[in-house]
């Protein structure tokens, strides 16, 4: 798959993309960009936004990082986001995730949406116990 936008590699970004770029691998202890920030760097104002949006939703809060990760997962799963599986699967598994624990949240999610499903299409009305 092309991408729809260009991808802006380092080189030849803005000084404020480059700005985001230098947090990112600082931040990710890393020493390259990825492909949704190249993409993402079309538009300065979302990149920053998002990249703040991310450290402060997948900093250390009251979720675990493994457990924050596979969330991620679950809902790129069910939004069929193939980019997102990749990336949040290896961060995961960087994370401690294991096989184990991959396999039984690939297990929840394929039952949640089946439940979902048959939940909607029935009509279930929400029992009074549950509000």
């Amino acid at each position: 798959m092309s991408a729809t936008a260009p991808l802006i590699e380092y080189a030849d970004a803005s000084a404020e993309v480059r700005a985001v770029y230098d947090d990112i691998m600082a931040t990710r202890k890393t020493d390259w960009i990825n492909n949704f920030w190249k993409a993402l760097a079309n538009d300065p104002a979302s990149l920053r936004r998002i990249w703040s949006n991310i450290k402060e939703v997948m900093g250390p809060g009251a979720l675990d990082p493994v457990t924050k990760e596979l969330l991620y997962v679950a809902i790129s799963v069910t939004n069929g986001c193939n980019y997102c599986i990749a990336s949040h699967s290896a961060s995961a598994r960087a994370k401690g995730m294991t096989s184990a624990q991959f396999a039984e949240m690939l297990a929840i999610v394929g039952l949640a949406n089946e439940t979902n499903r048959l939940v909607t299409g029935l009509g279930v009305p929400v029992d009074e116990r549950f509000r």
